[in-house]
């Protein structure tokens, strides 16, 4: 299949295909119409020389500097060069690709006036798939202006820039944008990874399942609640704990009997996010603003990236406290007092052995970690003096994303914990029958992680484990 960018209708599984599948990218007519309309808006405010930021004049504190028409082009390479400053890492190549197809797409709308050529330029650089070096590190968000140069520099050396297409290339947040989505992406994938742990949890400690009941979600009708009740119904499907008097407690824990209310949260926050990334894809980033209607440039502060920042903070906070639950989770099942079983889940009562005890310790630092991570980013204060006090707004959604990214990391590792002492915890209670899909889960962990006989297993390849949740989707 080949992506088509008109500009207005970009799409997250069209982002994670371009990037990681390498589907290739194309420009709908529908595009270069616009675009075309849009320049001759601004050929005509340069034949005029009316003064417009980026177009006819410098940026930044230059932006009292006249550009003439016999300068622009070096303007542009000027103003590309300038802004090489990124530092870091360089950034992943699924991150870079999403980069570049959302400044891609960014140019395809016409916002800015820049022309078909650039974008052209972008997506055939896309579509011959070389690496591209973009450092991580730079950008306050309110536009991606280092990791934006990085773009340009490594895709447009052979296309000279007219008036106004520098400005239009750097003012984006096409960086934090891709970043996003793909970080929003994996999000929605490892909740349902965490769903289906909390199956298996609900299996190997014989909880009560009244705590899933459907009159839950009508009582309380957040679609988030819902969607988690729904697929715990299907993960447990055909189990014996929807039988008279399976349950162990009459009430557990809370981390079980509020599943729902925990992951629902986290499942309405990620939807929020995703509607708020939904604009963000299609939306323009920059400044100025191309007004087709009364024929001008307008100077605005569409860079300025809070809404996706905000949400990108709300989404880690709603997660930590479901990585936190998963954690006790798991130290319930090593806890005799609480799992009826032998401590640490080791296959002989009474052993001297350590089993699987010291998982509960390693998940406890990972989750720390985790939460640590959750600090919301976007209420940062930048010093006013940079640009003589101009530029006093940060709004750090690279940042915020960069921490989903690596809160999810830590989740995955945190769920292959859970998922190990879970499948051992159901092996030696003996479960009469597990519900359809958590019986899938369960060989799932079992292809991968041993029950655990004798110390002499260890360590256990929970790495790989958490590279399969990270990447796959969830079994069931």
């Amino acid at each position: 299949m080949t992506v088509e960018l008109t500009g207005a209708d970009l799409t997250l599984d069209e982002v994670v295909r371009v990037a990681r599948a390498r589907e290739t990218v194309a420009l709908a007519d529908e595009a270069l119409v616009r675009m075309r309309e849009r320049r001759a808006v601004v050929e005509r405010v340069v034949q005029d020389g009316t003064p417009t930021y980026g177009v006819t004049t410098g940026v930044g504190m230059r932006r009292g500097a006249t550009v003439d028409t016999k300068d622009a082009r070096s303007f542009n390479r000027s103003a590309i060069f300038g802004h090489l400053v990124g530092l870091g890492e360089p950034a992943p190549d699924d991150v870079v690709r999403a980069s570049l197809l959302r400044l891609a797409n960014a140019v395809a709308s016409g916002h800015q006036g820049g022309r078909p050529e650039v974008a052209d330029a972008l997506i055939e650089a896309l579509n011959a798939g070389e690496p591209l070096v973009v450092r991580s590190l730079g950008t306050v968000g309110q536009a991606d202006l280092a990791q934006n140069a990085d773009l340009a520099h490594g895709t447009l050396q052979n296309v000279p820039l007219e008036a106004g297409e520098a400005v239009a290339l750097l003012v984006s947040n096409a960086f934090s944008t891709g970043q996003s989505a793909l970080a929003v992406a994996d999000a929605r994938s490892l909740l349902d990874w965490i769903d289906v742990a909390a199956a298996l949890d609900f299996e190997a400690f014989r909880a009560n399942v009244g705590a899933l009941h459907s009159e839950v979600a009508a009582a309380r009708p957040y679609p988030g609640i819902g969607e988690t009740l729904t697929r715990m119904h299907d993960l447990l499907e055909g189990s014996a704990l929807w039988e008279l008097g399976a349950a162990r407690f009459l009430q557990d824990p809370l981390t079980f009997r509020c599943v729902p209310q925990v992951h629902g949260a986290a499942r309405d926050a990620l939807r929020f996010v995703q509607e708020q990334l939904a604009i963000e894809l299609n939306a323009h980033q920059g400044n100025p603003l191309v007004v087709l209607d009364e024929q001008r440039l307008v100077s605005v502060g569409n860079f300025d990236s809070q809404p996706l920042a905000a949400a990108l903070d709300f989404l880690r906070i709603a997660l930590a406290p479901v990585l936190t639950a998963s954690v006790e989770r798991t130290l319930k099942h090593l806890s005799p007092r609480f799992s009826g079983l032998s401590e640490g889940l080791v296959a002989s009562e009474g052993s001297w052995q350590d089993g699987l005890s010291e998982l509960g310790v390693a998940a406890q630092a990972i989750a720390a970690e985790a939460r640590l991570l959750a600090q919301p980013v976007s209420f940062e204060l930048a010093s006013t003096m940079q640009e003589s006090g101009v530029e006093d707004r940060t709004a750090m959604s690279s940042l915020g994303a960069r921490r989903v990214t690596e809160m999810l990391d830590l989740g995955a590792r945190v769920t292959a914990v859970e998922l190990t002492v879970a499948a051992q915890a159901v092996d030696l209670r003996a479960v009469a029958r597990l519900g359809t899909g958590a019986a899938l889960v369960h060989g799932f962990v079992r292809q991968r992680i041993p029950r655990l006989e004798s110390y002499e297993q260890m360590p256990l390849p929970l790495e790989d484990l958490a590279t399969d949740v990270r990447t796959l989707p969830a079994p069931a």
